[in-house]
């Protein structure tokens, strides 16, 4: 399905950043279309002709139905990079909102366990939403936490066991099936710690809100001590995530429909959220540290997918140089996957040569995966 993408009066500070970048700013103003992309929820290949002449309805009968649901192609890209296998552990460590999460669950099927985490509750309740609506969340867990910090096993196996008397004494906080009804008592907990926590940002000491559980994601059953037990680096190597996906926060400039809606927002509006140099450089150091904390988390031969929306080389290349400095150990490697996807270079040749899918493999087996994305001109999907 195509929509035709409007000719835009881009202001001269977005053109001068983007002239600072190297990037082309007609890729913003084309005036072919810009496709879209949706993903048929696995078991509903029966519907495939009704869906089809749905198309020109808007599709809003399968979309309530939950038989599809709309993801950006470079978004499936970088799942798809991953590579997951049948009883893989993945992490999504920027999870919100939620469409990657749904195909990442879709690709494990009824194997292996998902964990979404996101540092914005209201933005990860969507991707609770969007897990029950297509019954993907049986084996997913969702923590509301920073990405930079957060240290959580996946639940390969039952911890191991403590003490009868310990066991005893934390009984009552053991995670029963999860329900949206919860206990008053809890509710009048969770409602203090909201009023506590509104005025400041998460802690690097909080422990990680579990918004969501799903009956096969390993939590039912646990105690509060075991699902929040703290590990040693030496245990996330070699019983950490199998994949991990860093989808980082950056300035969006290379989604083409995010940068449109700033005709609607007002222009002015795009100095802050994009053009602002002291967010563009807090952003870049959120990056390597959401980088970083991924590969710590993952086990020995696990890999990582490093993406953006962004388009500038300082968000991309340059972040994984960094990372690179300071992990001797890693090196960089092509993607397969990548060599069958379509790549449209119109007005991005040279952007396009750069942004190659390539990971990196440390001599101790960990493989990271970089892949800068974007909607339009010279998207690899």
């Amino acid at each position: 399905m195509e929509e035709e993408t409007s000719k835009l009066p881009l202001p001269d500070t977005f053109l001068d950043f983007l002239q600072t970048n190297g990037i082309d700013p007609l890729i913003y103003t084309a005036i072919e279309s810009t496709p879209r992309y949706i993903r048929l929820k696995p078991g509903s290949e029966a519907y495939i002709e009704e869906i089809e002449a749905e198309i020109k309805c808007r599709l809003q009968k399968p979309y309530k139905e939950g038989k599809i649901y709309g993801i950006d192609a470079a978004s499936g890209a970088a799942v798809l990079a991953l590579d997951i296998l049948v009883g893989d552990h993945v992490l999504d460590l920027c999870a919100a909102p939620g469409a990657k999460l749904c195909m990442i669950s879709d690709l494990l099927g009824d194997s292996g366990t998902v964990t979404g985490v996101d540092v914005a509750r209201h933005r990860l309740a969507a991707c609770r939403t969007m897990l029950q609506k297509y019954v993907l969340g049986d084996a997913c867990r969702l923590f509301v936490a920073d990405g930079t910090t957060f240290s959580l096993m996946p639940l390969r196996d039952r911890l191991d066991s403590i003490s009868c008397e310990f066991a005893l004494e934390e009984n009552k906080d053991t995670f029963t099936e999860w329900t949206s009804r919860r206990p008053w008592k809890e509710r009048k907990r969770a409602a203090r710690a909201k009023e506590n926590a509104a005025s400041r940002l998460v802690s690097e000491t909080d422990h990680p809100e579990l918004i969501f559980y799903g009956k096969t994601s390993g939590v039912v059953g646990l105690s509060k001590y075991e699902l929040y037990k703290t590990v040693s680096s030496s245990e996330f190597s070699s019983s950490g995530y199998d994949k991990v996906l860093v989808d980082a926060e950056c300035t969006h400039d290379g989604s083409i429909r995010h940068i449109q809606k700033f005709e609607h927002w007002g222009w002015e509006t795009l100095n802050g959220r994009v053009l602002n140099a002291e967010r563009s450089d807090n952003l870049t150091t959120l990056q390597l540290k959401l980088l970083k904390n991924g590969f710590r988390l993952l086990r020995v031969g696990g890999s990582l997918v490093y993406s953006t929306c962004s388009l500038t080389v300082s968000q991309n290349e340059d972040v994984i140089e960094w990372f690179l400095k300071e992990n001797s150990s890693a090196a960089l490697q092509e993607i397969d996957a990548a060599k069958d996807w379509p790549c449209k270079i119109k007005n991005m040749t040279c952007k396009c040569q750069i942004i190659q899918e390539i990971s990196l493999m440390s001599s101790s087996g960990k493989t990271l995966v970089y892949q800068a994305r974007f909607n339009y001109g010279a998207n690899c999907v």
